[in-house]
């Protein structure tokens, strides 16, 4: 499996994005781009072409659920979401989405799901 795709973290928390981010460096995945709310996130994949988005779906501006409505389906995504959230993880997937992490999550299931929705 390709290290050297890029990902991109789409999560309104800086904490959050560092904390995917120190999981998969310890994967051996090097190369992110991040951004903080869903505009930046559609603007950003029409330019950065990721491989993979780790898309949390409660972001200002625009929705993790409005990003996976609006944007193309060229990238492979995997929802970001609270415990509880099982309405909106199912909708997710009907979206387009591939699966799902979620927070609290552990370090295992972070690169467990990563690498199971880069082999589809």
């Amino acid at each position: 499996m390709d290290k050297n795709i890029k990902i991109m973290l789409a999560d309104d928390s800086a904490f959050m994005r560092n904390i995917l981010k120190d999981i998969l460096i310890s994967a051996g995945y090097s190369n992110f781009s991040e951004c903080s709310n869903g505009r930046e996130c559609l603007e950003m994949l029409k330019s950065d072409k990721p491989a993979l988005l780790l898309l949390d779906m409660i972001m200002p501006e625009i929705t993790g659920m409005d990003v996976l409505k609006q944007m193309e389906k060229n990238v492979k995504v995997l929802v970001i979401s609270a415990i509880g959230q099982n309405e909106m993880i199912n909708e997710a997937k009907t979206n387009g989405a591939l699966g799902y992490i979620v927070k609290p999550f552990e370090n295992p299931q972070v690169i467990q799901e990563v690498e199971r929705v880069l082999a589809i």
